[in-house]
């Protein structure tokens, strides 16, 4: 395959992405990723400076804005703002996360909110944003949830996250189903057992719980950041064109293996 085939093939050239929750761990690694295959890349989070930080690593004009996709009365505003200011986001990958790890008897609403307000509502009120300019300029675009092998299999003490990733294999479905017919295609990613401060957040101090993770890893290896990356990459790419409601998971065979 020539170079100019493999570049019209995978490549981002004259794509605009926002990748919420850029400025670090595998939202750094997703903006990397698609800078790398030429797309004009925006991170998006809370803190200025880890943003700058990031985009002064990622390069090629790496952009950042300023953002919490938990207040979600604001986003309408800063989705017009980043469009004005960078272009229409033809390319969103809803990043942004938390997670908590706590006893299901000890939570209460509260702790299933914050979870929930990044997760799902964040990103769904911050789609609908990108989706209905997609839509006004009749392009076409690609939207990517991050959702987690954890919508696959049983984990204990992670219940807000759990349920918030499964409520995101949901929003594919249904979006992807809606959206297809008009140039909109929406897909997701699932990471396996990353090695990010989410993952070391988890099993610090849990011996046993690490333990029994990587004996399920028919690699034997935690995932690296960037192989979320270029999941991502290729999902928002021309060669994935005819995908679209799926959820890919990358996790070296973790939820199928023994």
């Amino acid at each position: 395959m020539t170079p100019d085939i493999l570049s019209q093939t995978y490549g981002l050239s004259g794509k605009t992405a926002l990748v919420t929750g850029g400025g670090s761990g595998i939202g750094k690694a997703i903006a990397t990723c698609l800078a790398r295959s030429g797309a004009k890349v925006v991170i998006a989070g809370r803190r200025a400076d880890v943003l700058e930080a990031a985009a002064a690593e990622i390069g090629q004009g790496c952009g950042t804005f300023v953002l919490d996709v938990t207040d979600i009365a604001a986003l309408p505003e800063a989705e017009a703002a980043i469009a004005a200011k960078f272009g229409t986001i033809d390319i969103l990958i809803n990043n942004a996360g938390n997670t908590l790890k706590k006893p299901f008897e000890d939570c209460d609403m509260s702790d299933f909110d914050q979870i929930f307000d990044v997760h799902v509502r964040g990103a769904l009120e911050l789609s609908r944003c990108v989706i209905k300019r997609l839509l006004a300029e009749e392009r076409p675009g690609s939207i990517s949830f991050i959702s987690s092998m954890t919508a696959y299999i049983g984990q204990p003490l992670v219940h807000g996250y759990t349920i918030s990733k499964t409520a995101i294999d949901g929003v594919i479905r249904g979006l992807s189903a809606e959206f297809a017919a008009r140039g909109i295609r929406v897909n997701g990613v699932a990471p396996g057992w990353i090695d990010t401060e989410i993952f070391r957040k988890a099993t610090d101090g849990d011996a046993p719980r690490k333990q029994k993770i990587m004996s399920r890893i028919p690699t034997q290896t935690l995932g690296q950041p960037e192989d979320i990356g270029w999941a991502c990459a290729f999902l928002s790419s021309p060669a994935a064109k005819y995908i679209n409601g799926q959820v890919i998971l990358v996790d070296g065979g973790g939820a199928t293996g023994f």
